[in-house]
């Protein structure tokens, strides 16, 4: 985190500090709202904050980056491209960030929701051929049915978490190969050009599957 990032931390802090003294001399609140408020807090200055690195960007790498934060779920994905322009400050800043300005549905979530209402739907059901509410063939066969199901969507969920991760190593080790070759380079007539190369490589990873 640059000086500058640090001091508008700080005083984003002050202020909020401040607001907070002054709410609650005015009415007590419960703990848990206290706690929750402390939060909201936090992470409104951390999205400030990194708005404030934002900003200070060129406009092309702010576009090129704004870009891939809209398209990509992944936060790590986002905190990797920052670090690669600069960004120096931790990936709960960027989270917030994210969340707050491109917020994402949670397929993830989703398909566990999925699973747990399969296996709900096959217990039950399993339960009704016991207590011959269904006949035990048609029962069987559609608890066979729901079981392939079931398997499907847990090879999606193992798809998903292990294409997130594949990525997610590929560009850390990309990011970390294009620094060790501009600090070997730094201050040599090959920088631009090596800078410029990087950035097209890095452009090419985040957009492969």
């Amino acid at each position: 985190m640059t000086k500058n990032e640090k001091q508008l931390g700080k005083e984003l802090l002050s202020n909020a500090k401040q607001t907070n003294k002054t709410k609650s001399t005015e009415k007590k609140t419960k703990p848990g709202i206290t706690a929750r408020r402390r939060k909201t807090i936090d992470s409104d200055i951390n999205v400030q904050v990194f708005e404030h690195w934002l900003d200070n960007l060129d406009s092309a790498s702010r576009e090129s980056f704004s870009a891939f934060a809209e398209e990509t779920f992944s936060p790590i994905q986002v905190y990797l491209y920052a670090k690669f322009l600069g960004y120096e400050s931790s990936i709960i800043a960027v989270d917030h960030w994210v969340s707050a300005v491109y917020p994402k549905p949670d397929h993830y979530r989703v398909l566990l929701h999925e699973i747990n209402e399969m296996q709900e739907d096959i217990r039950k059901l399993r339960e009704d051929i016991e207590n011959c509410v269904v006949k035990r063939d048609a029962g069987v066969a559609r608890i066979a049915q729901m079981q392939k199901e079931l398997r499907g969507t847990i090879a999606q969920v193992d798809s998903f978490v292990s294409s997130k991760d594949r990525k997610g190593l590929l560009m850390a080790g990309a990011d970390r190969a294009l620094r060790e070759l501009a600090s070997v380079f730094k201050d040599d007539p090959i920088e631009g050009p090596l800078q410029e190369a990087s950035m097209s490589v890095w452009a090419r990873i985040q957009f492969e599957d």
